[in-house]
């Protein structure tokens, strides 16, 4: 296992596509989730994407803690690694089909700003066995993907940002708060 370094925004490896995986089954890219996972609980944080360890592949890994999941279970969204997903809305961008919240990311430390996202959306990627993964996601769970999955095409979260008045280092802004609509 090996801590990886994370791109900052502004390194161009995070502004282009990253590359489709031929073979989700190559066991070099179940040792890179392997030293994805080591590298985002270390940083900390909740998701990391190829792109962010310098590695252009679409490749995505994530966990949704406890105290953010949706699930009464303990257990129910455990440490997942997402190969090729696509994501589709399950919604519309009518009034209540999304929501602002505040969000952060470990390629742009300290800083955070309030970004708009679908609140549903549906999943198709494979795993690490080459089997195919659909799901419905919502909440934070479909937050933490949809940011993930911006990185493999070349987005970071201010992209997405309606209103940068918002944006900005944590340090330097204590009366922002999460908000949502």
């Amino acid at each position: 296992m090996a801590l990886l370094k994370i791109a900052r925004m502004g390194h161009p490896i995070l502004m282009k596509p990253a590359e489709y995986i031929e073979d989700p089954t190559d066991p070099a890219l179940a040792q890179l989730a392997v030293d994805m996972f080591e590298t985002m609980f270390d940083a900390p944080g909740v998701g990391l994407a190829g792109p962010q360890v310098h590695v252009s592949r679409r490749i995505v890994v994530y966990y949704i803690p406890e105290d953010r999941g949706d699930d009464p279970e303990p257990d129910a969204f455990p440490p997942t690694v997402l190969i090729n997903p696509v994501l589709e809305p399950l919604d519309t961008v009518s009034q209540g089909s999304t929501s602002v919240m505040r969000e952060a990311c470990l390629s742009l430390p300290g800083m955070s700003g309030l970004v708009r996202r679908h609140k549903r959306i549906g999943l198709t990627a494979q795993n690490l066995q080459g089997q195919t993964i659909e799901r419905e996601l919502d909440g934070f769970h479909a937050r933490i993907v949809q940011h993930e999955c911006d990185h493999l095409d070349g987005i970071v979260y201010p992209m997405r940002m309606d209103d940068l008045s918002s944006f900005g280092y944590d340090s330097e802004r204590p009366e922002l708060s999460e908000d949502e609509e």
